[in-house]
């Protein structure tokens, strides 16, 4: 058995499990495996894409260095004690 027919076989099979495993249904199923296998055989091979990195010279120009933000804290009244 070629891989070819294999791969009917195992769409065949899919196809008949999704659909409840129904009885006198195997021609349809081995029609609709065929057309799946000749599909995938005529896509294109998919490859794994590389992931995509900014160089630095195509990101956004760089900052110039600021000043660090300082954070005033509120001020606070101070109460004299209580004698």
């Amino acid at each position: 058995m070629s891989i070819e027919e294999k791969r009917i076989r195992e769409f065949a099979y899919q196809i008949w499990e999704s659909e409840g495993k129904p009885e006198g249904q195997e021609s349809r199923h081995w029609d609709m495996a065929r057309k799946l296998a000749e599909a995938e055989s005529l896509a294109p091979k998919a490859t794994p894409r590389k992931a995509k990195t900014k160089s630095p010279t195509l990101a956004q120009p760089a900052q110039p260095a600021s000043k660090p933000v300082t954070v005033k804290k509120p001020r606070t009244t101070k109460k004299p004690p209580v004698a």
